[in-house]
């Protein structure tokens, strides 16, 4: 292993090493758990999951919860599913009230985020998933105010009861910057913004390092979260 990450490792999959984002777990998991009941879109913004829910959990009651004024709330054009606004802290439900959480790119926006983590621990079903991700290596963007490192991150769990199941790397921070820089030009945009769900060069780069010095998975999931410009987390709550 590499110094530092016996803190992380346990949390980190040997299934595959493959880049990750929150989008591709959600789905995964939705497969998997067609059946839900209340699902929670936390930090909604234009509320773009909607359709992935009526598609893969019709059955399920979507909420979109966001604060009241944000870009992408401003954005924000459909009515045709039910949105809440909140304090950026406290979460409007009684407690134990969803099965699942969603909650993409939205902790780095976050100004209380220990608070805020209570919170979904508190209005989370025991058993139920918290699902999502967050930026490592991302500065200034849509009033962001942290960045997290995954153990840095994993603090945020502490007088909760919420654990981790999973940390995946998502995309690099390389081509994080480049989308960044490019995000203006909307031919360069539209081709840097598919490697948010698509294995970027420099991941593919480094999974095939890793396989070719016969590392296994752990290690190359490490070897990219140290590099990566998001990771995703599958969070879960334990009984009380």
């Amino acid at each position: 292993m590499y110094y530092g990450s016996d803190s992380i490792a346990p949390f980190v999959p040997s299934d595959s090493s493959k880049q990750t984002s929150s989008l591709q777990m959600l789905s995964k998991f939705l497969i998997n758990t067609p059946d839900l009941q209340r699902v929670l879109d936390l930090g909604c913004g234009e509320g773009h999951t909607v359709d992935l829910f009526k598609n893969s959990a019709p059955k399920a009651r979507w909420i979109g919860l966001d604060i009241e004024s944000s870009q992408e709330v401003n954005r924000r054009k459909r009515a045709d599913a039910e949105f809440h606004f909140y304090d950026g802290v406290n979460i409007p439900f009684e407690d134990n009230f969803f099965d699942l959480i969603y909650c993409h790119q939205v902790f780095e926006h976050v100004q209380k985020p220990i608070d805020l983590m209570k919170e979904v621990s508190r209005v989370l079903k025991p058993g139920g998933a918290f699902i999502g991700s967050t930026s490592q290596l991302e500065m200034f963007h849509s009033m962001s105010t942290y960045n997290y490192t995954p153990y840095g991150f994993s603090l945020l769990l502490e007088d909760t009861n919420l654990k981790f199941i999973e940390l995946r790397p998502a995309i690099d921070g390389f081509f994080l910057f480049l989308v960044r820089i490019f995000n203006r030009n909307k031919i360069l945009s539209k081709f840097f913004n598919r490697y948010f769900e698509k294995e970027s060069p420099v991941n593919k780069f480094i999974g095939s390092i890793g396989w070719f010095t016969r590392k296994s998975k752990i290690e190359i999931n490490l070897i990219k979260l140290l590099f990566c410009g998001h990771f995703s987390f599958y969070i879960t709550k334990i009984n009380e």
